[in-house]
């Protein structure tokens, strides 16, 4: 792998961040399922950011997901309420890409929205602390 650390946490950060900015764009579209897959991934990335300062990652969603409340909720460094919010959009994001006939609605879009940019703001001065220290 090339780069640092910090270099991969920047970049995933990044690319959470783009995820975030395509998402509002399909939710001003109408395309709200999308738009919530869209959000997801902005929190899944934002996650990985954080768990790459630490070497690790998986190849499955929950095991992101369960490394980063283990490690980082229940140690007290993040508050509880970011691993509901967690769980409230990945699951989402699995009835919208995999249930047949899930309509998700502009209000469930706009909530996802709400609850991506408050992840990531929870999550980015973490970050930025850490990778003043790198």
């Amino acid at each position: 792998m090339e780069g640092s650390l910090k270099d991969l946490s920047q970049y995933r950060f990044s690319c959470a961040k783009e995820n975030l900015e395509a998402a509002k764009v399909l939710l001003q579209a109408g395309q709200f399922k999308s738009s919530v897959n869209r959000f997801y991934y902005a929190v899944f990335h934002g996650l990985r950011a954080v768990t790459a300062l630490d070497k690790f990652d998986s190849s499955k969603h929950s095991g992101v997901i369960a490394y980063f409340n283990h490690t980082y909720v229940k140690e007290g460094i993040f508050d509880k309420s970011i691993s509901k919010l967690v769980d409230t959009c990945y699951r989402l994001r699995e009835k919208a890409d995999y249930q047949d006939f899930f309509i998700v609605s502009r209000e469930m879009a706009q909530e996802q929205l709400e609850k991506a940019e408050k992840i990531l703001r929870m999550l980015e001065p973490y970050l930025n602390q850490k990778w003043e220290t790198l």
